[in-house]
């Protein structure tokens, strides 16, 4: 009899162990979890047309933060590397908004520190080569400008679009016909040309004000592209009923997985 209670026993305790065992596992599935969610990627939906077509409004982007985040902000461990010209980078605004607010941007770097960077007609001139860009859309006769498709060429003072800190700094970083980028600082564009206000018309992207590379595409759904000034609760709300409504007549499935490059 005593056996038996014995046996039970070490079952009972073993039966504990097995549940205490599922439960700390749960917690450090949790934990890292929430250490990647928090520290590796993060998601981004982009709210403009700037990017197109290579980013669409609606596209909803997983953003890789660790290789790009400053070396002694992590771990040593982690991978640490320079941002390279021509890839998409997702960056905190240089300049506050009016609502004193950063506001998360993505677009293309087109000059590292040291770059000479012009355009002309709107084709990129860096280092004095003329730059191959597919992605780009470029200006036609009837939309041309001559600050945004010429930069830099004439003063940015009189523009209401370019920001005033921007037009006092802007002739300290002009070279001859280039602007040349500083330490520390990036100069990015978006790639729909005509229809991006971009570091032509608020300036450089300090390293700080990096976030992270956006690698792919994990779910894209049809978006007005006015949708971001919709700022009301109730418009929100509508918006958000429609998608849980239209989620699978208005998915883009063609862009699932889609990498960004």
């Amino acid at each position: 009899m005593k056996e038996k209670i014995k046996v039970q026993q070490n079952e009972a305790k073993q039966i504990e162990e097995t549940h205490l065992q599922g439960f700390a596992s749960l917690c450090g599935t949790l934990a890292i979890g929430l250490f990647v969610l928090t520290f590796v990627f993060q998601n981004f939906v982009i709210p403009s047309p700037s990017m197109a077509s290579t980013l669409l409004v609606g596209d909803h982007v997983m953003v890789e933060r660790v290789t790009l985040a400053p070396s002694d902000s992590l771990a040593s461990f982690m991978p640490h590397r320079d941002l390279q010209r021509d890839e998409p980078i997702v960056f905190y605004k240089p300049v506050v908004d009016a609502n004193s607010e950063y506001t998360i941007l993505v677009k293309r770097v087109i000059g590292v520190p040291g770059d000479r960077i012009h355009i002309r007609h709107g084709i990129v001139y860096r280092n004095g080569v003329a730059q191959h860009e597919p992605y780009a859309a470029q200006p036609t006769y009837a939309n041309y400008d001559p600050y945004r498709d010429d930069f830099p060429s004439i003063p940015a003072a009189n523009r209401p679009d370019v920001t005033a800190q921007w037009s006092l700094d802007l002739p300290n970083h002009i070279q001859g016909e280039d602007l040349v980028v500083p330490p520390g600082n990036y100069f990015v564009m978006g790639d729909n040309r005509t229809n991006s206000i971009d570091g032509r018309f608020w300036g450089l992207v300090p390293r700080g004000n990096l976030i992270g590379r956006p690698l792919f595409v994990y779910w894209s759904f049809k978006t007005p592209e006015d949708q971001m000034y919709k700022t009301d609760m109730s418009e929100r709300a509508s918006f958000t009923l429609h998608q849980i409504v239209h989620i699978f007549d208005e998915t883009r499935w063609s862009r699932t997985l889609h990498k960004v490059e």
